[in-house]
């Protein structure tokens, strides 16, 4: 996590956002995606990770979540340190990526940079983690993280986007049970 962003209420709710390393787009195979939404269905029910919204792109993910035991950094922490590691190895592992070599290699090359990684780093450090104090506040951001997909045109409504929690916000059933807002 970023020397410069810190959870400050332990307790609060918070929008956070996390990128591959150089913006790489991972998340443009169902594969990939769905280990994001078992790691994060994981971290529900053994983690205590309460997830109001959520929202995974080709490149970043967004979440709007609390931690029941007060310990958000740490739950997040766990979260990327998983999903790294059992992405990398998907990668690894998956006869039909074509980018399979490039992507590795920006892997390692991004590992090699940093100073508190060993072999591979898949995530950027930074979260910026943004505690949500008041209603406008949190709509706002509820509506920023389902509106990305319309905004980045791949799809038309927020809720068609199959890797979001927009669908459940539209009476439907996504991949996560959520907590509602």
């Amino acid at each position: 996590m970023s020397r410069k962003y810190k959870f400050y209420n332990k307790e609060g709710l918070y929008f956070v956002s996390f990128a591959t390393v150089y913006w790489i787009d991972v998340f443009v195979r169902p594969l990939y995606n769905d280990v994001l939404v078992e790691s994060l269905n994981y971290s529900i029910t053994n983690l205590g990770l309460e997830l109001y919204c959520w929202c995974i792109m080709p490149s970043h993910v967004h979440l709007i979540f609390k931690a029941k035991d007060n310990n958000p950094d740490k739950v997040l922490g766990r979260i990327k340190e998983h999903t790294s590691k059992t992405l990398v190895k998907a990668i690894k592992e998956n006869s039909q990526e074509s980018r399979k070599e490039w992507m590795l290699w920006m892997f390692e090359r991004a590992g090699l940079k940093s100073s508190n990684v060993k072999g591979n780093q898949f995530w950027q450090h930074n979260n910026k983690p943004i505690e949500l104090w008041s209603t406008e506040v949190i709509e706002q951001k509820a509506d920023y993280l389902h509106d990305n997909p319309v905004v980045a045109g791949f799809v038309n409504e927020a809720w068609h986007w199959k890797y979001s929690s927009a669908v459940d916000y539209s009476g439907g059933k996504g991949l996560i049970k959520i907590e509602y807002l």
